[in-house]
Formats: structure tokens, sequence, C-alpha cells
């Protein structure tokens, strides 16, 4: 397996690092050393056989991460900043593993944070911050991915409680979750609401819920999402998010939660390059290390410029989103900068350990792939490009 550790603090080229708090620092080396004695050493096996590695998660919970940002119920109250290295560590180990926490942390209980009552709030936070419950989003549907906004999947109140019919996709965790943040419409006023959906006490899924497990995925195979179909499905009206009242609600949970794309996308081209660097070095072609030869120093060099850039840029995501100044645009900038660039990276990456690159052994080709993913969810490319030209222009071609 080749170690990357060695190379990680030359990636740091513009010594950003140096300006974190001791709390931020040590909640990178904590991740870090999680990823280098743990996760590296069992991802490569569940991600070939698209599993998720359930060994896992009682040594997560023991991080004190989960929750990031919110303040209370058992929740770490991290700064953005630190909850974007957390995601950056993550993701330097595996994509499917930051893709869990940030279904956990961000969407699921972001959600339940921004929108739920105290109640509510203290009913299913304080579990799931300790992973005891786990939590799923579940948004997107079949027919409706970047225009989530016209989804079709209905509420109709029942006396006091709804009944949900619809279809969900790309759900993760959606198959074995305990906590599911559901959106749907309700058919009395037109409005999508979130609704959480929860196991029974035998721990089941209710009536009417079912899930399949998508198969045959190029990348993020360690992150199980399912497609879920929803017949007659009743939940109690309490269960209604208090706070949630129409989709502007769900944009405001993806607002919030778009940044951590952007931290991803980067964790994941430092780690194909600290490898590219580190294999640069041994590799011995035509009498010499490949390191030594002009065009892998000149690539080398490119990928380092683009992976400064997109630090810096994360790092300022953080500190708007610490100010309050943070818009949806700037994220989108961000998002589409950096899923680009991390893609390049990891190409470039693969390419410079040539068909070495191709074996999981040398995890090149997992970060390559996963980066496949970033680069559509979230936001596809074109979706981002949109958004910000509408900000730009003050026209909306989505019409």
């Amino acid at each position: 397996m080749t170690t990357i550790t060695a190379e990680r603090e030359a990636t740091d080229f513009f010594l950003l690092m140096d300006h974190l708090t001791p709390q931020e620092q040590e909640i990178v080396s904590r991740v870090r050393r999680f990823v280098d004695d743990r996760l590296l050493r069992v991802i490569n096996d569940y991600w070939e056989r698209a599993e998720f590695p359930q060994e896992l998660v009682p040594d997560i919970a023991e991080l004190g991460i989960i929750g990031t940002t919110i303040q209370g119920y058992g929740c770490p109250g991290f700064s953005p900043l630190a909850a974007g290295l957390v995601a950056l560590e993550m993701s330097r180990g595996d994509g499917s593993i930051n893709t869990f926490l940030g279904v956990q942390s961000g969407l699921s209980m972001g959600t339940i944070d921004l929108l739920g009552s105290e109640e509510q709030k203290q009913r299913w936070l304080p579990g799931m911050s300790r992973l005891e419950k786990i939590g799923a989003f579940a948004l997107t549907e079949p027919g409706h991915g970047s225009d989530s906004v016209a989804l079709e999947t209905s509420a109709t109140l029942d006396g006091d409680e709804y009944v949900i019919n619809g279809a969900k996709r790309w759900i993760g965790n959606g198959h074995s979750a305990d906590v599911v943040v559901l959106w749907a419409r309700d058919t009395a006023d037109g409005k999508v609401k979130a609704f959480i959906i929860e196991k029974d006490a035998d721990g089941s899924h209710p009536a009417g819920y079912r899930a399949e497990v998508i198969t045959g995925k190029i990348g993020k195979r360690a992150i199980l999402q399912p497609d879920i179909t929803l017949v007659d499905v009743r939940v109690p009206a309490a269960n209604l998010l208090a706070k949630s009242t129409s989709f502007r609600d769900a944009s405001a949970v993806l607002a919030r939660t778009r940044s951590g794309a952007s931290w991803e996308a980067t964790g994941h081209a430092m780690a194909a390059y600290e490898i590219a660097v580190a294999y640069a070095k041994t590799r011995v072609q035509f009498g010499k290390p490949i390191a030594g030869h002009q065009i892998v120093q000149q690539r080398l060099s490119k990928m380092l410029a683009e992976i400064t850039a997109m630090q810096l840029m994360c790092f300022r995501l953080a500190e708007l989103q610490d100010e309050g100044d943070l818009t949806g645009p700037m994220a989108s900038v961000a998002k589409m900068f950096t899923a680009e660039k991390g893609r390049w990276v990891c190409s470039e990456a693969r390419d410079i350990l040539g068909g070495n690159g191709l074996l999981l052994e040398n995890h090149v080709a997992r970060h390559l792939t996963d980066m496949e993913v970033v680069y559509t969810y979230e936001g596809t490319d074109t979706i981002q490009a949109l958004l910000i030209g509408r900000e730009i222009t003050g026209v909306s071609a989505f019409k």
C-alpha cells in the first residue's frame, strides 16, 4: 500500500495549516490518525465488494465530530473551518466515508437543527450525535434531480397522521437509516415540507417503505444508496418538522452544506497528488526515478498550483460562512471550480502512476472515480454555471 503520510506537509504549500488554532490543529490530527490507522487499512476491500464498513462506526463515533457545526445536543459545535477540515481529511482517506458523515451531520442532522422544534431536536439529535441513530436525507427522485423543486412525492394529512406516497433515488443510508428526513409535497397547500420517517420498535421501517440498494456504481462504492418507494407510509403529524414550510427550507439546508463538496474535492486532489509525488520519487524508468524527468516535474507543479487555489477558495468559504456573508452563488463558484480541478488532478495522478494507477492498492483509482461522483452531486457543473450566470446577468436560464 502506498504511504501518503510522508508527503502531506508539502501539500500545504502556502502554509495555511500554520494559521489554525490549537483546537483546529488537534481536530485535523485526530481525523488524520483515524484515516491512516484504521480507514486506509480496510477501505479497499469494502469498496471493491461495494459494502459499507460498519466496523468503523464505533471508531468514527469516538472521534467526536458528528454534528460538526451544530451547537448542543451532544454535537461539537465546530467552526465552519473546522467542519471543512474534517471533510477534507476524511476525503483524503475515502469519499464514501465522507459522504456517510456528510449525510449524517450536514443533511439529516442539519435539517433537524435548522427546521425542527426544540422538542424535535431533543428527540433525535443526541442519539444521532453518538451514531446510535443513523440518518438519511431523501430529496432526489427518479425523475427530479437538478429540478428537485418539482418533486412529486406527496403527503396527505389523515387525522393525526400524514400518508406519504412517492419515490426517492440516490438516498445515502436510506436502506438502513433510523431517521429519514424525507421531503414531500403537502397536498393541502402544495408546499414542499420535511417529514421524519423513523424505524418501528422492532427495527424495521414502517409498512409501505421499501428500499433497494443501487448496484453497479463506479464510485463511492462503500456508501450504499438505494431507490426508495413509499406506498401509503403513515407518519405521525408530529414528525413534520415544525419550521418546514416550503422548498425554500430545503434550499436553505443545501446552502449550508454545499461548501462541503468543495472541501471534499480538495481532499481527493490532495491525496492523489501526494500519492503521485511519492510514487514519482521511487519509480525508476530509463535509469532514474521518474521524478527527475522534466515533464513529470511540470505536471506535479501544475497539480500543486491547482490544489493551492482550491485550498485558498475553501478557507475563504469558511471565513465567509463564519461571518454570515456566504451566498449561494459564492458556494457555486467554489463547487464548480474545485470539482473540475479535483477531477483533473486525480486524473493526472492516475496517469503518473501508469498501469499501477489502476490498482486499488495504490488508492488513486478510488479517488478518481469518487471525484466523478463529486463532479455530479451537490449540483452538476452545468447547474452551478447557470446559478452563477443568473447572478452575473440577472437573467435566469432555467426557464
